[in-house]
């Protein structure tokens, strides 16, 4: 069974600074991409940021470019997401989710598509204050 469970949300002010992780546990393999989606009450799951299985390539949103970072972490199948200068706007649930090892690889045109990822965890609320 697998599980995916994520960590490190929580409420900051404005301009601050969280890191979220995320491990996937229970998959048959190793080479899986992995990225983040967030959900702000009343609006739709949008793409954040992802990362290759290798750790090579990485993608964003506009709206995280130059603020945070995808990378994966020590464990296998594991992500992180360091989010600076945090904006109001920035609140939401984020979701870690782990891509099909069968499907395409991750690229520009496919990363925010939601059916590229088989498996999600159950989401951490990220607040920010003014």
């Amino acid at each position: 069974q697998v599980q995916v469970a994520e960590s490190g949300g929580g409420l900051v002010q404005a301009g601050g600074s969280l890191r979220l992780s995320c491990t996937a546990a229970g998959l048959p393999f190793t080479t899986v991409s992995m990225g983040w989606f967030r959900q702000a009450p009343g609006k739709g799951r949008e793409f954040v940021a992802a990362v290759s299985w290798s750790g090579s390539d990485t993608f964003y949103a506009d709206s995280a470019k130059g603020r945070f970072t995808v990378s994966r972490g020590n464990a296998e199948n594991a992500v992180e997401l360091q989010m600076t200068s945090l904006k109001p706007e920035d609140t939401a649930v984020y979701y870690c989710a782990v891509a099909s090892p069968y499907g395409p690889a991750l690229s520009s045109n496919n990363v925010g598509s939601l059916s590229l990822y088989d498996y999600w965890g159950q989401g951490t609320q990220v607040s920010v204050s003014p």
